[in-house]
């Protein structure tokens, strides 16, 4: 995913909600985001080691004592934990992440796991396309292509909506 795909805050709020899991390194970091997102995402260097050292300043996290292999790996102090509580009440009234990279919770867990792979496969196609669309729609608007844009989402709403009624009228 580009860069302005991510939502702003969105990379404090996985490093965050890493942290709280476990202590990790600035690489460890990045590879878990990169498997949460389903190699989606995977944020830069240049991302993770100011956002870790801001939250040290800040006193969100502390850094461990190195282990056997030199690696500094960092957890969340009392204060940091307070803030991941902030974090998940705002992308929980947001709508939460999965919008933003591929779901991984309702309605996905309740499909079996090859089915659920590939709905988030398809899921994440749509979604970088359609950010990646409205990127270059942001910096070239023209008044067809948005107006294409918007038919688009209307047909897929569409879409979805029929496939919705066709199952609950099979329900009946």
């Amino acid at each position: 995913m580009r860069g302005r795909a991510v939502p702003r805050g969105l990379l404090r709020y996985y490093v965050l909600e890493s942290l709280g899991e476990k202590p990790m390194s600035g690489s460890e970091l990045m590879d878990e985001i990169e498997g949460r997102s389903e190699g989606c995402w995977r944020p830069s260097p240049g991302s993770i080691y100011p956002l870790l050292a801001w939250l040290q300043d800040t006193g969100h996290v502390e850094e461990m004592p190195r282990d056997r292999s030199g690696r500094r790996r960092y957890r969340l102090t009392p204060k940091g934990k307070k803030l991941l509580r902030e974090e998940r009440r705002v992308w929980t009234r947001v709508g939460g992440t999965d919008f933003f990279v591929p779901p991984f919770g309702p309605p996905w867990h309740r499909l079996p796991p090859e089915r659920a792979a590939e709905m988030r496969r398809a899921m994440r196609k749509v979604v970088v396309a359609f950010m990646e669309a409205m990127g270059t729609l942001a910096e070239e608007a023209s008044e067809e292509a948005l107006e294409g844009m918007r038919r688009i989402l209307e047909e897929t709403a569409e879409r979805f909506e029929e496939v919705s009624r066709k199952l609950r009228e099979g329900r009946k």
